[in-house]
């Protein structure tokens, strides 16, 4: 038996929990992108040590020539990683508006080789009394 509320004893809204639209909008689609979103932005985080950020934005319209009721319900998401900071390189402006890698002001000093990596020889160190 249910009893009508009294002007003292108002009607209790009982609200969906968010988590259960989550799960249900687009066929669970919703859901497993967050989630899939969230664990990619994590792990970009990890590698960057930077922080970015999941922004999640729905609409919801009534269908026209109802009764109001029935709802055409869209989403989005948009996650915004850290970047990771991109390599320099250090190049040369030549007179003819170019680049190059070598300093074209710096002369070329001819007769030079260049050495094996050979392990230098071990020097015993002596202490100073």
């Amino acid at each position: 038996m249910t009893t009508k509320p009294t002007a003292e004893e108002p009607e209790q809204t009982v609200v969906r929990p968010f988590a259960a639209f989550l799960q249900e909008q687009a066929g669970g689609q919703l859901h497993d992108e967050l989630s899939e979103k969230l664990h990619g932005l994590i792990e970009a985080i990890k590698d960057t040590g930077k922080g970015g950020s999941i922004s999640l934005k729905i609409d919801i319209k009534p269908i026209p020539n109802t009764d109001g009721r029935t709802l055409t319900v869209t989403d989005s998401v948009a996650a915004k990683l850290p970047r990771t900071e991109r390599p320099k390189s250090i190049f040369f402006a030549t007179d003819d508006g170019n680049l190059s890698r070598s300093d074209p002001r710096q002369p070329v000093i001819t007769g030079l080789r260049e050495l094996d990596n050979a392990p230098a020889t071990k020097t015993q160190l002596r202490s100073a009394k």
